[in-house]
């Protein structure tokens, strides 16, 4: 009898290593298929000031995880249009608080779509604070950014393309 138990036991372990590698797989495949946020701004060389920020703010696992999250994502011009110096001295590690800020200003909490976004007046950002947004004549600006492509989508939200670095007001 306790050898019938040991064996029922040794083929449900192996079959419950079946299904968890087979479930694995699965969602490897699944996240394959679905980048992140992060992994589309990776693979993307326009973000890559972007991304090379979230490095330094440790944030890169933060946008890899669930979500959904909505990135408001400049561009390497966006950061391009700031004063000389800012990107290299926001990188150093001693700034990295202030990095985290504006990082997180740039990201709300859900998916929100582009067909959302022209309806609203303000959206609360994951720093706390609250970026206005306006359209006129179609186009949409967050703060002082300008929307250049709306709903790239990503397993864990949406990222919408802005053209400037949006900056907290403390």
């Amino acid at each position: 009898m306790k050898l019938l138990q040991k064996s029922f036991l040794a083929v449900a372990a192996i079959a419950a290593m079946a299904l968890t590698s087979t479930a694995f797989a699965g969602n490897s495949q699944m996240a394959a298929n679905k980048p992140t946020i992060v992994d589309v701004a990776a693979g993307n060389p326009d973000f890559s000031t972007l991304v090379a920020a979230l490095k330094a703010a440790d944030l890169v696992n933060t946008l890899n995880g669930k979500g959904p999250f909505t990135v408001f994502a400049p561009t390497n011009a966006a950061f391009a249009k700031l004063p000389a110096g800012t990107v290299e001295n926001l990188l150093k590690p001693e700034n990295k608080a202030a990095l985290i800020s504006i990082l997180t200003y740039h990201v709300v909490s859900g998916k929100v779509k582009a067909a959302q976004v022209v309806r609203l007046t303000n959206a609360t950002t994951v720093n706390g604070q609250s970026a206005t947004i306006k359209v006129n004549d179609g186009k949409v600006m967050v703060d002082n950014a300008n929307v250049t492509t709306t709903d790239i989508e990503a397993s864990n939200g949406v990222i919408h393309v802005i053209d400037s670095v949006i900056i907290p007001k403390s």
